[in-house]
């Protein structure tokens, strides 16, 4: 197959960021992708519909013109969340809320510390109709961090899902075969995201021959055994699994210093590299799914109309992007070889 045309895709987990940076995020997304899940891990964290409102008319002002690119917006959870702060979320348009266990990424500290006064909470979103987007690690430091998804899983995962069987819950960016096994097993209402960084690379990616600071991201790459699982299932063409990038742009400076940020700034080169995968799978007839249906059908939300077409092209995908406010970001997999193009959208 030298071209593949699928219906316009979405994305169902991104960081746009905030201020300049979204004069280039938000394009670089809008290119190919119809609608985007849009964190709302700010500084400071968008935790009422007040701010959502004034965060999605910040995302909407940076539109190329004539784009119809939608950004769904996310509640930002914490342990002063209310019952009417879901309420009036909700009737702003809020699609869902996000749970972050304090400190597990970038801009998690005001996050939930206390996960079980948050369960009034998770009911009042049942009720509401409003799904819940987990970042499932645990945060103790005696835990080791190649362990921690695993551990959220048999410590709170399984308790949130049994305790709110109406409830649907997205498992982001899962990166183990325990999620995997724990989201096949579970109920229609339990889906999980799968960025291309944690089916393209494992921790060997990130540790060998040197640190390598762009592959940085949290949940941390994995051993290759659970990447093997995560492109097994995505292969499968099963429903519960669909696209979330989690691009996260984070300036060069940031990335390559003692302390460098987590995340891949996937945005511009995203839908390329999963079909890249789904090639080396011998999976591309289940792209379109993952990529275009799978998301849609679980957020309740129509399928899109349009479409987008990629062609089987070698190109390098670029060592740097400048940003509008003059600082470099590299992107995911720079430098690198990617084997589709997108050429329409």
């Amino acid at each position: 197959m030298t071209s593949i045309t699928i219906q316009t895709p979405d994305d169902w987990h991104l960081h746009f960021r905030d201020g300049e940076m979204l004069k280039e995020t938000v394009p670089a997304t809008a290119r190919c992708f119809q609608r985007a899940i849009v964190m709302p891990n700010l500084v400071p964290p968008v935790t009422n519909a007040q701010m959502v409102n004034e965060y999605r008319q910040r995302i909407l002002s940076a539109r190329p013109e004539g784009s119809t690119f939608e950004p769904l917006m996310v509640l930002y959870l914490t342990n002063d969340t209310t019952k009417q702060d879901i309420i009036d979320a909700k009737a702003a348009g809020t699609v869902a809320a996000k749970l972050y266990p304090a400190g597990a990424t970038t801009n998690s500290d005001a996050a939930v510390s206390a996960l079980d006064g948050l369960f009034p909470i998770f009911e009042e979103m049942q009720n509401q109709g409003m799904l819940l987007l987990i970042h499932g690690e645990v945060t103790d430091n005696h835990i080791d961090i190649f362990d921690r998804e695993k551990e959220f899983i048999d410590r709170n995962m399984k308790r949130i899902v049994s305790a709110f069987p109406e409830l649907k819950v997205v498992f982001e960016h899962i990166t183990t075969k325990d999620a995997v096994d724990f989201v096949l097993a579970a109920s229609d209402n339990v889906a999980a995201t799968i960025t291309p960084q944690h089916l393209l690379l494992n921790r060997n990616d990130l540790l060998v021959g040197g640190v390598r600071p762009h592959n940085y991201c949290l949940p941390v790459l994995k051993r290759n055994t659970h990447q093997q699982a995560l492109r097994e299932v995505v292969a499968t063409g099963n429903k519960k699994f669909f696209l979330g990038t989690d691009s996260a742009p984070h300036e060069k400076s940031k990335k390559e210093n003692a302390c460098g940020c987590a995340g891949c700034y996937s945005a511009w080169s995203a839908i390329e590299l999963y079909t890249h995968v789904f090639d080396e799978l011998g999976a591309l007839d289940k792209l379109e799914g993952f990529a275009s249906h799978h998301g849609a059908d679980f957020y309740g939300l129509p399928r899109n109309q349009g479409t987008i077409t990629l062609v089987k092209k070698d190109w390098t995908i670029p060592e740097s992007i400048t940003l509008p406010t003059g600082d470099d970001i590299v992107p995911f997999f720079a430098g690198q070889n990617c084997t589709w193009k997108l050429v329409t959208a």
